[in-house]
């Protein structure tokens, strides 16, 4: 056994009672109560003590109680010097009582502080307290015997039991208290996740729409002060005005993803396809997605329609949207530019496929954005998400 083991003191939350059932302490009472009354009536019926010397029996009795108390006090605050001064008041009244002919009160105190030094002391110290205590028992023994040997096992034995006991109800208690940090941490945790998450949805829907409306509405300025034409100038202001509405609108989707309030992703692709022009087709076991998988399911499709729309203007579009095993998928396919880029609308406020990237990858997945290929025409998004 390592020297730790025998110098370290019990766990304070083994040494003492908080978390140990009422029932069980009022059973432990009674016990004590029962054997404390056992020993004071084997101490009287040995007929040693007469007159004035029940006083002297009820004195030490009451020392040897307030000894153990003490005790008790002094082992929960790991002060070792005053617990074995306090046990041996136990050993001194011991060979008092022996000495004024009583050997079943010395025997009852020494058997005590055995005990008591073996269940809450260092396990090193209390077998030494313990070993004063029964040898002095053996020794005060006129003809030791089996049944005195099974004594001092015995009275071993159940303060090395109690000690496990103890040991075992704190060790519980740490792992309780282990487990509570923990699921504060993860709690912390949580609550900072879900703030990143909250700023990186102010970030994509207003960051982007406000710095385009800033560029449109300086335009407008510039071409007032130039001296413009009202119809330049009223089509900047208008351009700004239709993405001040659109990022409300999306701000309002935001909200309500953040609530769980979204409607379905099918459901929302459908309309999304439906005013854009595009082709939809939905594979697989429809199923309910997480809030973080839906929302980058959404927001791709989004990006992806608004660049369509801004680079590709007339371009056929197709989106296929899969339910596979763990995953969800979002394909989005454009057959290329048929009309004339216009320079109002590149210069919009979409999130960039940048930034969809990576909240594909936060949640454990990827986007693939490229041409179709190299004899083909337009442009493709893919999107792979855990759901």
């Amino acid at each position: 056994m390592p020297i730790e083991n025998w110098t370290a003191w019990p766990a304070r939350e083994a040494l003492t009672k908080v978390g140990v059932p009422r029932r069980r302490l009022v059973m432990a009472w009674v016990v004590r109560a029962v054997l404390a009354a056992a020993f004071l009536w084997s101490v009287v019926r040995e007929g040693v003590f007469h007159g004035w010397g029940y006083a002297a029996l009820a004195g030490g009795f009451l020392i040897c109680a307030a000894a153990v108390r003490g005790c008790y006090r002094t082992t929960l605050a790991q002060r070792l010097w005053p617990s074995v001064g306090l046990l041996g008041v136990l050993t001194a009244v011991g060979v008092a009582a022996l000495a004024a002919g009583s050997h079943a009160a010395a025997a009852g105190l020494w058997c005590v502080g055995a005990a008591v030094a073996v269940e809450r002391l260092p396990l090193g110290w209390g077998l030494v307290v313990a070993a004063v205590n029964m040898g002095a028992y053996v020794a005060a023994t006129a003809a030791p015997s089996l049944s005195t040997g099974g004594t001092v096992a015995g009275v071993l034995l159940i303060g090395y039991a109690l000690r496990l006991d103890e040991e075992a109800r704190g060790a519980g208690f740490r792992l309780l208290a282990q487990e509570r940090a923990a699921r504060h941490a993860e709690a912390e945790s949580a609550a900072l996740a879900e703030r990143a998450r909250i700023a990186r949805e102010i970030h994509d829907v207003l960051a982007h729409s406000l710095s385009a409306q800033l560029v449109h509405l300086e335009a407008a300025r510039l071409l007032i002060e130039g001296g413009a034409d009202q119809g330049r100038v009223l089509e900047r202001v208008s351009a700004a005005r239709g993405m001040a509405r659109q990022g409300l609108a999306e701000t309002r989707q935001a909200l309500s993803a953040l609530r769980g309030e979204m409607t379905q992703v099918e459901e929302f692709l459908r309309e999304a396809a439906e005013v854009e022009g595009a082709r939809l087709e939905v594979t697989g076991e429809p199923r309910g997605l997480p809030a973080e998988a839906g929302l980058a399911v959404r927001r791709v499709a989004q990006e992806a329609l608004t660049n369509v729309r801004k680079h590709a203007p007339g371009a056929q579009v197709r989106m296929r949207f899969t339910y596979l095993e763990k995953e969800v998928e979002l394909w989005v396919r454009d057959s290329g530019a048929l009309g004339t880029v216009d320079e109002l609308a590149v210069s919009g406020a979409g999130y960039g496929l940048l930034g969809m990237r990576e909240r594909a990858e936060l949640l454990g997945g990827t986007l693939e954005a490229g041409p179709a290929g190299p004899d083909q025409e337009g442009f493709v998004v893919c999107l792979r998400v855990p759901a």
